[in-house]
């Protein structure tokens, strides 16, 4: 029997964090930017010039603002164009989450996005953890034509969640990708992978960098520190995941 390692994706948050994520190793890039607001869209600039760069997948995420998943018509027709922006750039995927008031999967939306972005694959984020019920949900996103569910399996980290992953797993069947993120590390990916079944993780393996300046203006107290990846800590889960 051939063994396939796991897919890793690492989110990455600027241009250099994902080349160094690559370089690393990554199999995946979920391309964001605002680390503080969980992420969002990244600019025109940075999706126009990242495309050019490497050959391995990168996923953008499409979020207008922070905050919740529940977006107006405005930000709706914005999601669109960045969609229709990633398709013609050329990316292979991107990475939406909507869900309406009472807290369902926004299933028409949603499978007018996958639409709108074909062939492109349109993976559903975590606003699937916000989701009132994830089973249903489950099939909401089947439904909907999504290729793969990001989820901490609705708590802040994906190892005190994994037999619902493990079922979310059983229940998809194959129709359906279950991408467990939130905590996952070298010392817990591969229990994490036995113990789900998962054939694909999610990291952001965060490093903060510091400044490369060599004048900081002593007037100024904040921290000019930006977001990287960890790349030696990429390494270390691609080994246990061999």
């Amino acid at each position: 029997m051939i063994h396939h390692k796991v897919i890793v994706e690492v989110a990455v948050f600027s241009i250099e964090a994902a080349l160094s994520a690559i370089n690393a190793g990554a199999d995946r890039i979920e391309f964001c930017e605002n680390p503080n607001e969980g992420g969002t869209t990244p600019s025109y600039g940075s999706l126009q010039t990242l495309i050019k760069l490497t050959d391995v997948p990168i996923f953008p995420i499409i979020r207008p603002r922070g905050g919740d998943f529940f977006y107006t018509n405005n930000e709706f027709e914005c999601i669109k164009a960045d969609v229709l922006l990633c398709k013609e750039l050329g990316y292979p995927g991107a990475v939406v989450g909507l869900l309406t008031m009472d807290g369902s999967i926004d299933v028409a939306r949603t499978k007018s996005l996958v639409e709108l972005a074909a062939p492109m694959e349109i993976t559903f984020h975590r606003a699937f953890d916000r989701c009132n019920d994830p089973i249903k949900g489950l099939e909401d996103l089947i439904q909907a034509g999504c290729k793969r569910i990001l989820t901490s399996g609705q708590v802040p980290n994906v190892v005190d969640a994994m037999p619902l992953i493990k079922k979310l797993i059983e229940k998809a069947a194959g129709r359906i990708i279950i991408l467990p993120g939130s905590g996952v590390r070298s010392n817990n990916c591969k229990q994490i992978v036995q113990a789900t079944g998962a054939i694909e993780i999610h990291s952001s393996v965060r490093k903060a960098v510091p400044s490369q300046m060599k004048y900081n203006a002593p007037s100024m107290n904040e921290n000019m520190i930006s977001m990287g990846v960890d790349e030696a800590e990429i390494k270390k889960m691609l080994a246990e995941l061999v």
